[in-house]
């Protein structure tokens, strides 16, 4: 909302601050305050470009780091869920080893109750060992062979039976152990699947985080050419504002000899012109922002708020503060854009900045609470308002200090 160039070059307005007598000569201070002016605007350009720069790469970095962000979320989702693999694996796997230490232990039973049954039956009609036989007939008694023989039949139907609960055991526990292969293969495929992707996003991560480190490089280096030419701004601002100083007592002292010549050769001068003790306001409004340090809402750097802001629409009368000479009237390189500066005499100067319309032109002569021009919000601004300062020998002073 208020001008975000510097604010001493709006103070070159003191410099052509008296138009010049007849018979008076451009002095070599002109020519180093054009060649200063000159050089600001060089610097300033060169500022805006690489500052212009600075916004690129620090979305760069941003985007960059965005991208890692996103990277490292997706390796922990991805480790995360490897895990989790992983610890399905062991249980499945802990599931197959007790499944066979059951279907070890099956078939070692299997195995005995086969080879009693076998050996039963080869002993009985191949090796005379009559097994079952003998019993049935060492019965007593036709009821105790019925008997025997019940006995019998029930322990080879007992033993038949248990072999084939065990064969039922053994392929119960050879399903189980099938499935649980089975879901012990996918989990592999998964885990490997896994690893893959966490070993591209690693290595993905890795990539980003070289371009991050290349990028935060890229931002530091321009952050530090940025601060350079800030740094060569403000002392050239400094040196401009020095020979505006130099400039001001040149004319200062001009503006005495013409009055004691007049006077040697008679003329009547009448009384010397002194600047005012106080000036009006130049518009009618709240005030936005106060003369002092601050962070500039264009540029975001600390620095010295050379004025006060108005804020007023687009349009509104802008008004002179005093009597006067516009000593500067037009477009304005540091960032104040359409400009005008009074002169009041005294070394004290107003300036109006930010205008849409501008009423008067370079040496004419106005009155207190004459229309200059018309409010706006050119150059660096964030929104219409006047900005209005006041300086005194060239340098910023609070214009609350002045106004009634």
């Amino acid at each position: 909302m208020i001008r975000g160039a510097r604010g001493a070059i709006a103070t070159l307005a003191i410099v052509v601050a008296l138009v010049p007598s007849a018979g008076y000569s451009k002095s070599h201070i002109d020519d180093k305050i054009q060649a200063e002016k000159a050089h600001i605007k060089e610097v300033n350009a060169k500022r805006h470009q690489k500052k212009a720069q600075l916004d690129v790469v620090r979305a760069k970095v941003g985007s960059i780091a965005s991208e890692l962000a996103d990277t490292n979320r997706n390796i922990a989702s991805v480790n995360g869920r490897l895990g989790v693999i992983q610890s399905r694996i062991a249980s499945t796997q802990r599931k197959l080893d007790w499944n066979r230490i059951q279907l070890a232990a099956a078939k070692k039973t299997l195995k005995r109750h086969q080879d009693v049954l076998a050996r039963r039956l080869v002993d009985a009609y191949e090796h005379g060992d009559l097994g079952y036989v003998d019993v049935l007939l060492r019965a007593r008694s036709f009821g105790d062979f019925v008997e025997r023989w019940n006995d019998v039949r029930f322990l080879v139907k007992a033993n038949e039976s248990t072999i084939r609960a065990r064969k039922a055991d053994q392929a119960k526990v050879l399903a189980i152990e099938s499935g649980l292969l089975g879901t012990q293969s996918e989990l592999r495929d998964q885990e490997a699947q896994a690893r893959q992707q966490q070993i591209a996003l690693d290595g993905l991560a890795h990539q980003r985080t070289q371009l991050l480190a290349a990028a935060d490089a890229e931002r530091q280096h321009v952050q530090t050419e940025v601060n350079e030419l800030d740094e060569e701004t403000a002392s050239a601002e400094g040196e401009l504002e020095a020979l505006i100083r130099a400039k001001q007592e040149e004319e200062e002292r001009r503006r005495l000899a013409e009055r004691r010549a007049r006077q040697l050769a008679g003329q009547d001068v009448g009384p010397e012109q002194h600047a005012p003790g106080q000036l009006m306001w130049p518009a009618s409004g709240r005030i936005t922002s106060v003369f002092g340090m601050r962070v500039n809402p264009v540029s975001h750097v600390f620095r010295l708020h050379a004025g006060i802001d108005i804020g007023v629409d687009t349009g509104t009368t802008v008004v002179a503060a005093a009597d006067g000479r516009v000593i500067v009237a037009g477009w304005d390189d540091g960032g104040c854009g359409n400009i005008v500066v009074i002169d009041h005499g005294d070394r004290l100067a107003t300036q109006y900045c930010h205008l849409s319309h501008i009423f008067v032109a370079v040496g004419q002569d106005v009155q207190r609470g004459q229309a200059i021009a018309a409010s706006g919000s050119t150059g660096n601004s964030t929104g219409p308002h006047l900005h209005f300062g006041v300086r005194v020998n060239g340098r910023p002073v609070d214009p609350m200090s002045y106004l009634r």
